[in-house]
């Protein structure tokens, strides 16, 4: 694989960048250089969205009957890597890059004709209903329940750490169907609108301070049948599918970001006594192995890039290691940044990171989100299947099981 770029892709590169210059205004960067979660704040992202979509590229990933831009694996990798570099505000995907591919595969011609061109335009905001409180990486073992009723399902029973479910107003879900055989051949996978009776949301609070993820729970929620995608007890393939997107993504650019300002933290002055700890060969030489493990996950996603322009699937197996060692990746920058921040660290900026907030933060800008991103990003190697779980699907895929 050759990675440099081709005359086409510098010139795609270019006009990436001069669109987000151009959008990506002082206040806009203000505003996502507060980011500590997995997203930007709703307005935000809602303006983010919709600013993308009426560009145009508001789903690279998506084919081009469905809306999607027509860029090759390399353009998406691209846009990726520069809308992290010029920190641009991160979007929920539940919709583009979770729901909407298993509607484009698995739903049938009027959902696609319905949900598609609203997920597009950002009309509808979606949640995962996946996890319960008892069935996490398990997640076979799931029992909220669906028994249909005639032209609908009745569901009962609970989902956690289901993120932005205060903001989405739809959600798609796991259930289970029957309870014949195994496991994972008594799910079905549903939609349905938020704003249903029987459904309610309680918010959890994570130890950063957010509100990022709730339990949900259904009671006597009614959910029609026609909002079924798939075959009944045909969704654990559906979910194996969607986890495949989950999984992946550009973990490199983000956690090179991270760096930036580790090095800008690492390389100012203590108002004190004007010590660097740059200055401190072992600082620097853990700074050395980051940037080179940054660079190898960035090569690592580059040659899945390749593997995909060729027409090549990349499958479980790739997308486990993308998702164990990029979140490790990220996690260990982070640490990093803390380790340059020092006292820094300390103060709570809870209250300067909230929206809207007029309170003035402690320290200088780039002190301000990273022990709250720190304690967010301990779930990354737990959330979309924890990191032991992939490696068990690693390893039974070296051994052929």
């Amino acid at each position: 694989m050759d990675g440099r770029l081709a005359q086409w892709d510098r010139a795609f590169q270019a006009e990436v960048r001069s669109f987000l210059a151009e959008k990506l205004t002082p206040d806009i960067r203000a505003r996502a250089a507060r980011q500590t979660g997995v997203a930007a704040e709703r307005e935000l992202g809602i303006w983010w969205h919709r600013t993308l979509f009426e560009r145009g590229w508001i789903a690279p990933a998506w084919p081009v009957e469905h809306g999607g831009t027509g860029w090759n694996a390399m353009q998406r990798h691209i846009f990726e890597e520069e809308c992290a570099s010029a920190n641009a505000p991160q979007l929920f995907l539940g919709g583009l890059q979770l729901c909407g591919p298993v509607i484009m595969r698995f739903g049938a011609p009027e959902q696609k004709a319905f949900f598609l061109p609203k997920i597009l335009s950002g009309e509808h905001y979606w949640c995962q209903g996946f996890s319960e409180p008892g069935s996490g990486s398990d997640l076979a073992s799931l029992t909220t329940r669906a028994v249909q009723d005639g032209e609908n399902y009745v569901v009962t029973g609970s989902k956690i750490w289901t993120t932005h479910a205060h903001n989405a107003n739809w959600i798609f879900m796991l259930v289970r169907t029957s309870t014949e055989g195994r496991q994972q051949a008594g799910i079905s996978f549903l939609l349905s609108p938020m704003d249903a009776p029987g459904i309610e949301v309680r918010p959890i609070i994570s130890m950063s301070g957010e509100h990022e993820v709730n339990q949900v729970f259904f009671d006597g929620l009614r959910v029609p049948v026609a909002n079924r995608v798939g075959e009944e007890n045909q969704g654990w393939a559906i979910a194996k599918y969607l986890l495949e997107f989950e999984r992946g993504g550009s973990y490199a650019a983000v956690a090179r970001a991270l760096l930036r300002d580790t090095l800008i933290a690492a390389q100012t002055s203590d108002p004190v006594d004007g010590t660097r700890l740059w200055d401190d060969q072992s600082f620097r030489r853990r700074y050395a192995e980051m940037d080179i493990e940054i660079t190898a996950q960035s090569w690592t996603e580059k040659r899945v890039i390749s593997s995909l322009s060729a027409g090549e699937n990349v499958g479980d197996m790739m997308a486990s290691i993308l998702k164990v060692r990029g979140s490790e990746v990220q996690q260990a920058a982070g640490e990093l940044a803390m380790r340059a921040l020092g006292e820094l660290a300390i103060p709570d900026q809870r209250r300067a990171l909230s929206p809207g907030s007029d309170a003035p933060p402690i320290g200088p800008d780039f002190a301000l989100r990273h022990t709250a991103r720190f304690l967010n990003d301990r779930a990354r190697s737990i959330y979309g299947g924890s990191n032991e779980i992939q490696r068990n699907i690693i390893a039974r895929s070296v051994a052929g099981g």
